[in-house]
């Protein structure tokens, strides 16, 4: 009797725990264990990494830290990537190829890429004893205008302006370089989803 598995029980054996290993390298969380829609979303990625001439070498030295279905209502969901603001730059690169590819894979939920930010409180510096002043980019209003521009990337935000309704609510309109309406207009309710889950604030957006 031979003591060798058969090719297709070998497969099985080593297979799962191998794959599981290699998807687990494209989500780092800082603390926990993914869950099984972010673990869906690092195979996805893989296999992209691993069937895509394009983002083959892009993508090896690139992970995601979180990933979370967002509800935009009317029955319509995004998916939110969080990366590492130090590889924000390098996902920049791929980003149109990338979201592209992850909305076919996705049955054309709209994805975006949010990088990973702390926000610091005002009392910082007392809480540190530290001599340096807060950095302005760790600032709570600072991080939801550099979460603004993740969102809407790689359009340009031309202008802001934010007004009071009468409820006393405010509402910021966004301003949006008019070159890129044609592919951005249909994402606008997703963005402003988005946004206003993330930061409890209302936004609309309008070309120019």
């Amino acid at each position: 009797v031979s003591l060798s598995s058969p090719p297709s029980i070998i497969h099985s054996i080593t297979n799962p725990p191998l794959l599981h290993a290699t998807m687990a390298s494209k989500i780092r969380k800082s603390s926990g264990s993914p869950d099984e829609f972010e673990l869906q979303v690092a195979q996805e990625i893989l296999n992209l990494e691993m069937s895509s001439n394009d983002l083959k070498g892009p993508l090896k030295d690139l992970f995601i830290t979180a990933a979370k279905e967002v509800d935009c209502g009317a029955g319509k969901k995004a998916i939110v990537l969080y990366v590492p603001y130090k590889l924000l730059k390098s996902f920049n690169k791929i980003h149109q190829k990338l979201i592209r590819e992850l909305e076919k894979k996705f049955s054309g939920r709209h994805v975006l890429v949010i990088a990973q930010r702390t926000i610091l409180g005002s009392s910082y510096k007392r809480t540190t004893r530290s001599a340096a002043p807060r950095p302005r980019s760790r600032t709570l209003t600072a991080v939801q205008d550099a979460i603004l521009e993740d969102i809407v990337y790689p359009t340009e935000i031309s202008g802001k302006r934010t007004r009071c309704k009468v409820d006393g609510k405010r509402i910021v309109k966004v301003y949006l370089d008019s070159k890129d309406q044609a592919n951005v207009e249909p994402r606008t309710a997703t963005y402003a989803a988005v946004y206003g889950k993330l930061t409890n604030k209302q936004v609309s957006f309008v070309f120019n």
